[in-house]
C-alpha cells in the first residue's frame, strides 16, 4: 500500500489548475493505485483528486462506499448541470472545517477510464456534489472559495 501525504490549504499545488493525462501508462496507473490507497487510507474521505497528492494532473477517484464502489475519472469533464442543492461540505485538504456550498443538482461528467474508454455517468445527489468538490480541486479551487458559510468541523468522539 502506497498511502500518500495529502497537501492541505495554503500548499500552491492546490491553486494551480492540473494538466490533462496525455497518456494512460504505467506511471498514471501507478498513481490512481496511489490516490486509491490514500483515499481508502482516509476514514472519512470519499473522494480525492490527484493535486490533493501534490501531482498537477486530472485524475480523481471517488468512492461513496455504495454498490457502484470506486470510481476512477481521467480527464473528467462536466457536459451538463441543472439544479441547485446546498451540501455542508468537508475536504481532506481542509481538515478541520467544513461549510455550506451550494453546486449543481445533477451534473453529466464525461471521463476515460484507466482502460481508455469513454465513460460518461449522470450524477445526483452526493454523487454530483462529489464530482463538482473533485473537479473543482483540478482547477485549483477548494470548497471554502465556494463556501456560503464555514465552520470549524465537529471533533470526533473517540
Amino acid at each position: 500500500m502506497s498511502k500518500m501525504e495529502i497537501l492541505v490549504a495554503g500548499n500552491p499545488v492546490l491553486k494551480k489548475v492540473a494538466k490533462p493525462v496525455a497518456k494512460i501508462d504505467k506511471r498514471i496507473k501507478n498513481i490512481i493505485k496511489n490516490m486509491t490507497d490514500t483515499l481508502y487510507g482516509e476514514s472519512n474521505g470519499i473522494g480525492l483528486a490527484a493535486p490533493q497528492i501534490g501531482i498537477s494532473e486530472r485524475l480523481v477517484v471517488i468512492d461513496l462506499g455504495d454498490e457502484d464502489g470506486l470510481r476512477i475519472m481521467i480527464n473528467p469533464v462536466i457536459v451538463s448541470k441543472e439544479g441547485s442543492v446546498q451540501m455542508c461540505e468537508g475536504c481532506l485538504s481542509v481538515p478541520d472545517f467544513e461549510g455550506d456550498v451550494e453546486r449543481f443538482a445533477t451534473v453529466e461528467c464525461q471521463y476515460i477510464t484507466p482502460e481508455g474508454k469513454k465513460e460518461i455517468v449522470n450524477a445526483e445527489g452526493l454523487l454530483a456534489v462529489c464530482i463538482q468538490h473533485e473537479l473543482d480541486h483540478l482547477d485549483g479551487i477548494l470548497f471554502i472559495d465556494r463556501a456560503t458559510s464555514i465552520m470549524p468541523k465537529a471533533k470526533e468522539v473517540e
